[in-house]
């Protein structure tokens, strides 16, 4: 009895310091939450179901149109893969605060995220902007990307290839 008693008392604690771990792995952001803000962002869009008014425009040349998005997650990717608190680039990013805008810079040449900046309004993050830079031999990007919860969408591309000629895109999209 006294036997049986031990190993349940082992059990749960065992049980108990497992759960303490995954507790403490979620407050282990250096930075703000890219990932997690736009992961909620893509299921309260999802709920919400919205017309958005979206231009695509390749080079000057530009297409409108008004529809409902299908995959929030697949339209919002590329602002959850600009998470800056991946593990590899803890301590890489410099912060600052100014005037209600929480700035995060890097140079790091391994790290093609370059700036975020979230303006504030009161608790909620009411602009989001993005800055990606991409460099090898062959190839050079530089994408900026702007989030302004429940009013608009940009993603700007410009795109330099060695012996071809620069191409610019830009997404926008209009929530209404």
């Amino acid at each position: 009895m006294i036997k049986k008693l031990h190993i349940l008392v082992f059990a749960l604690a065992l049980l108990s310091c497992n759960q303490r771990k995954e507790a403490e792995a979620n407050t282990d952001l250096l930075y703000f939450d890219i990932k997690g803000y736009f992961g909620k962002e893509i299921s309260r869009l999802q709920k919400l179901n919205p017309i958005v008014n979206k231009t695509v425009s390749i080079n000057g040349g530009a297409e409108s149109k008004t529809a409902k998005i299908a995959d929030w997650a697949k339209e919002l990717a590329i602002f959850v893969n600009a998470d800056i608190n991946k593990t590899s680039w803890k301590g890489s990013f410099k912060t600052k605060e100014q005037d209600g805008v929480d700035i995060y810079t890097s140079d790091n040449k391994k790290i093609p995220i370059k700036k975020v900046s979230i303006t504030w309004n009161g608790e909620k993050a009411g602009k989001i902007e993005i800055i990606i830079d991409n460099k090898n031999i062959l190839y050079q990007s530089q994408d900026t990307l702007t989030y302004c919860p429940d009013s608009l969408y940009t993603i700007k591309k410009q795109q330099k290839i060695r012996l071809l000629k620069e191409k610019k895109y830009s997404v926008v999209g209009k929530l209404k």
